[in-house]
């Protein structure tokens, strides 16, 4: 079995150039409408089995730019480029292509799955929809058992899982079509202490045995430390830091960052 093509820089990710700006509505009908910049000169890599984590405060464009690399959002200008292929324009069987190489978690899992389809029938979706050859229905089951869902929890509906098990549902949904990278938003945020340990686990775990690259996008330093090897922090719409995290965490350079490690070291010693 061959790896994943890759770009010239030896990435499987690559982005060069991104900027994106959106259209404020006049105040006044006299007056003109104004393009606010969201995201401007956004250059980032991600090579094979990388684990990633891109923070900044509310408001810093890492949304903007998670959709633009989901090729939700059209960018102004720039270049994304995954193995090789051209992201941005492509048509439908590229996008489709694209998809099954890039999946998502979503933020909050529970309110993306469908209320009426079983487990199994949830993380066989994508399968079905991106044209995957193969078995789904075994697919499916192999994945929920990769973040230790057994055949128990097949036939479940949303309204039976716990927050952590929704969370793995979202997560074995997203690897099931074998991708080279998993964007995860906030992956964590919502969930007790305990089970945050927990999911981080299992991606680390997934990560690590499948050669899957990470991508998680926080506003939390301290829940992305010890998952990820390598930090992108953002600040109004640039990406101004790109270290490795235990220089990053031990000699922060740019304000923006500096007020992430001091928030995350303040909640780190928060009794409880």
């Amino acid at each position: 079995m061959t790896g994943p093509s890759l770009n010239a820089d030896g990435s499987l990710l690559s982005v060069q150039g991104l900027a994106r700006s959106y259209v404020e509505p006049a105040p006044a009908f006299w007056r003109r409408a104004r393009r606010r910049p969201v995201l401007a000169d956004i250059d980032l890599a991600i090579h094979p089995g990388e684990r990633v984590a891109l923070i900044g405060a509310s408001g810093a464009g890492k949304t903007t730019l998670l959709r633009t690399l989901l090729a939700i959002e059209e960018p102004d200008c720039g270049h994304i480029l995954c193995q090789c292929q051209p992201v941005k324009p492509a048509g439908p069987a590229a996008l489709r292509w694209y998809r099954r190489q890039v999946q998502y978690i979503p933020q909050d899992p529970a309110a993306s799955l469908d209320p009426r389809m079983s487990v199994l029938a949830q993380v066989r979706e994508p399968l079905h929809r991106l044209d995957v050859d193969c078995d789904c229905r075994s697919r499916a089951a192999e994945a929920l058992a990769s973040v230790g869902l057994g055949p128990e929890f097949h036939e479940r509906r949303r309204a039976e899982l716990s927050g952590g098990q929704a969370q793995r549902v979202a997560i074995a949904r997203a690897i099931a079509t074998r991708p080279a990278l998993l964007v995860a938003d906030e992956p964590v945020s919502g969930l007790d202490l305990p089970i945050r340990r927990q999911v981080s686990d299992v991606l680390l775990r997934l990560s690590k045995a499948r050669g899957t690259a990470l991508l998680v996008v926080s506003h939390d330093l301290a829940s992305v430390a010890r998952l990820c090897e390598r930090i992108l922090v953002m600040s109004e719409g640039r990406i101004v830091e790109d270290r490795p995290t235990g220089e990053l965490v031990a000699a922060p350079r740019h304000p923006s960052t500096r007020a992430l490690v001091e928030a995350a070291r303040l909640a780190h010693s928060r009794p409880g």
